[in-house]
This record gives C-alpha cells, structure tokens and sequence, in this order.
C-alpha cells in the first residue's frame, strides 16, 4: 500500500469521526451549506422555560414593589401624605360622631 493510500484513508476516517462528533452534537447543514444547531423537540424543556420565564417577570414585578415601598415610605413626600390621609381620616370621622350626638 502506498503512502497516498494510507494518507486517503486516514482523511477518510477523519471526516467520519468529525462528521459523527457533529451529529451527535446535533449541527445540521441547510440547503446553503450553513451548519446550525438543529431545534430539539423537548416539550418538556420548552414548558420548564416558560415557567422560569414566568416566575422571572413575578419576581421582577416583586422587586419593583420592594423598591417603591423601601423608597416612598422613607421620603418627606411620603410623611407628607401620611398625614394628610390621617388629617382626612380624623375629618371622616367627626361627622359620624356629630350624628351619634344629635340623635341622643
């Protein structure tokens, strides 16, 4: 055998191996020659995804309340409207104490 010979097999192995190492790892060629990854059909994986994606947009939605309550209540803005709904809520109040007054 010559050395051509056993250079051309070599090769030929070569581009088995690569070619199945490919497959395994799951790159396909399209009708242009361009090599991607193929889509898996996991449902259960695309399920899973969604709910982490889910879960991910509560908890973001959870850290914007923590944010506005941890910033709000600490402002003078904020004691401000505390106690304007407390002085609102003490008006509230004194026409309902005037009725139990009058109907004694």
């Amino acid at each position: 055998m010559s050395s051509w010979a056993i250079v051309a097999m070599i090769a030929i192995i070569v581009w088995g191996v690569v070619n199945y190492a490919k497959a395994r790892a799951g790159i396909v060629t399209d009708e242009y020659g361009n090599e991607k990854i193929a889509p898996r059909d996991d449902s259960r994986s695309a399920a899973e995804l969604e709910a982490a994606r889910r879960e991910l947009a509560d908890l973001k939605d959870r850290v914007k309340v923590l944010e506005r309550i941890a910033t709000d209540s600490n402002s003078a803005d904020a004691s401000e409207r505390a106690r304007i709904a407390a002085e609102i809520e003490a008006l509230r109040t004194l026409p309902d104490e005037r009725k139990k007054e009058q109907s004694e």
